[in-house]
């Protein structure tokens, strides 16, 4: 068209093709599961709450709620953490509640551990109590749920009594 070769033609032909699949890896990555890091030189204060997969390289004092959380070598930890699975690699001081927990070789762990599943490697030091529990958190139950409240049906919309 205007004077334009057949190929020159194909070659706009094919860039617009590629542009049109270009939303489809979008969408793709997008539907891949969200994983988070905090780096070495970050140190962190505070709650932690996440859906997908969580590793610390840095510090954090707080609680971490995660599906999966690993705590790498030269990481420090303290406080709470739930997860569905943890591995820790790094120094976590405090309570772990996990279905699965593993200690690398390089863990140092002062604390109790409530698990469904526990191994630990050689040369990690683990100070404290192990419970295993069945059900030690669900999946669903991750993050908290705002109190229900119940409905007295006597009572005005705007708080007066």
């Amino acid at each position: 068209m205007f004077g334009k070769s057949p190929s020159e033609t194909a070659e706009n032909h094919q860039d617009s093709t590629s542009v049109q699949k270009m939303p489809r890896r979008a969408v793709a990555a997008s539907a891949a599961p969200e994983v988070s890091s905090i780096s070495s030189g970050l140190s962190i204060v505070g709650k932690i709450v996440g859906h997908g997969a969580l590793t610390i390289f840095g510090q954090v004092e707080g609680e971490v709620r995660a599906s999966t959380v690993v705590i790498a070598e030269g990481a420090q930890m303290e406080g709470d953490i739930v997860a569905e699975e943890l591995t820790i690699g790094g120094h976590v001081k405090g309570s772990i509640h996990a279905n699965r927990v593993k200690l690398n070789s390089t863990a140092v762990v002062e604390g109790d551990i409530f698990h469904r599943t526990l191994a630990i490697e050689e040369n990690a030091r683990f100070e404290g109590m192990s419970r295993r529990e069945e059900n030690t958190i669900d999946t669903p139950s991750l993050l908290p749920h705002p109190p229900v409240l119940p409905i007295d049906g006597n009572r005005k919309g705007n708080g007066a009594s």
